[in-house]
């Protein structure tokens, strides 16, 4: 059985001052997107943390975004070789801050 994935976020959040992004935050993107069963939700963790980390984004949705990837089984080796990977075409600064989380996330 393959695992549906459901988010509320947007909702929960900002459902009465954007429900359009509301919408397309909980439905489209992890409603249809996060359960396209083209790539493995594994591989989707990873691919998701490697676009944050080349983006910049190092808030509370990494660490999501980590603790997701964890909860659908990559492992600390995986995570770290892949964060190193990335330092070399995203940034040293931005590997930094995304290990800090990583090794909090890992850490539990």
């Amino acid at each position: 059985m393959v695992e549906t994935i459901k988010q509320t976020a947007g909702r929960d959040q900002l459902g009465d001052f954007a429900p359009d992004f509301a919408h397309f935050n909980d439905d489209v993107l992890f409603g249809e997107n996060w359960n396209n069963q083209d790539i493995e939700l594994k591989t989707r963790c990873i691919i998701t943390v490697v676009a944050l980390m080349s983006s910049g984004v190092t808030d509370r949705s990494l660490t999501y975004h980590l603790q997701n990837a964890k909860n659908h089984g990559v492992t600390k080796e995986e995570i770290t070789a892949t964060l190193t990977h990335v330092a070399f075409y995203a940034g040293w600064p931005k590997a930094w801050a995304a290990f800090r989380l990583a090794k909090e996330v890992w850490a539990n």
